[in-house]
């Protein structure tokens, strides 16, 4: 019985001299072609021989504790572990090969249309677990002698306002300027730290603009948008999670197809037949 957690297989014939071996437990020997490519290029000396070293160690272990085990388990044990082992053999063939015809065979192309119209059936399926957010702010250290220039062009925010933002960012000690993606409340609480789920109504309200200073800091924020907890979550937020659910619809679909067609075909090939 051979093991999978054994590093090399049990019983196998090698085309190596034993005069190559660099360790035996028993019958067992293990080789210096075993250990090609353990040691990463640049180890030091002293770190590739605590490699080597406890690489035969281990292998040593598990070679005893396999013959231990073959001479204290009992056949039955044995052949029920061999089969586990023969089929997580099939599972994993079968997986990769199926894995390969997928990447050749699946059409990954996922039109605006196919989202929308999937979103717009399965809509109550897309709710908030938290609130969601569009905003802007700037934090920038209190005593900025541009805070007035900056402030204003900050409330205006036309295309030339964020170009000369954009060159003042320098000077900012965080800042964002996005506010037509959705964020997750948490973020929001990250970013703007006198913020927490006491006073959310008090700060994060859509429309509201302010300033909020603090012993070394001054915060300039917009909320354009706000999105409740439990409400239906807009498209654009939840757009690349329902690509993902009709790509991997896709995958299982084409996956079932390809199992059902090789069944199909044994059978008329008469390479499969269930016994009457």
């Amino acid at each position: 019985m051979c093991s999978l957690l054994l590093l090399f297989s049990c019983g196998k014939e090698n085309d190596n001299n034993e005069t190559d071996a660099i360790a035996r437990v028993n019958n067992e020997y293990l080789y210096k072609s075993d250990l090609e490519n353990l040691v990463p290029a640049g180890t030091s000396k002293k770190d590739s021989i605590a490699l080597v070293k406890d690489f035969i160690n281990r292998w040593a272990t598990q070679q005893l504790l396999m013959r231990n085990a073959n001479k204290n388990i009992s056949k039955s044990k044995q052949m029920e572990l061999d089969g586990l082992i023969n089929q997580y053999k099939m599972d994993l063939y079968s997986k990769a090969y199926l894995e390969q015809l997928v990447v050749t065979k699946i059409d990954t192309v996922i039109t605006p249309e196919e989202i929308e119209k999937y979103y717009n059936t399965n809509k109550n399926n897309f709710k908030a677990n938290s609130p969601l957010v569009k905003l802007r702010y700037i934090n920038l250290v209190k005593g900025n002698n541009k805070l007035a220039s900056i402030s204003a062009k900050f409330s205006s925010f036309k295309s030339k306002d964020k170009k000369d933002l954009k060159k003042l960012a320098i000077q900012f000690k965080d800042y964002a300027f996005n506010d037509s993606i959705w964020v997750d409340i948490d973020q929001v609480y990250e970013r703007l730290p006198f913020v927490n789920q006491d006073n959310i109504a008090k700060f994060i309200d859509p429309g509201i603009s302010y300033q909020y200073v603090d012993s070394t800091s001054i915060w300039l924020v917009k909320v354009r948008d706000m999105i409740q907890k439990n409400n239906v979550v807009p498209l654009s937020y939840i757009s690349p999670t329902i690509k993902q659910i009709i790509l991997n619809k896709r995958k299982t679909d084409l996956i079932n197809k390809i199992q059902t067609e090789i069944t199909n075909d044994a059978i008329k090939d008469n390479d499969f037949e269930i016994f009457k």
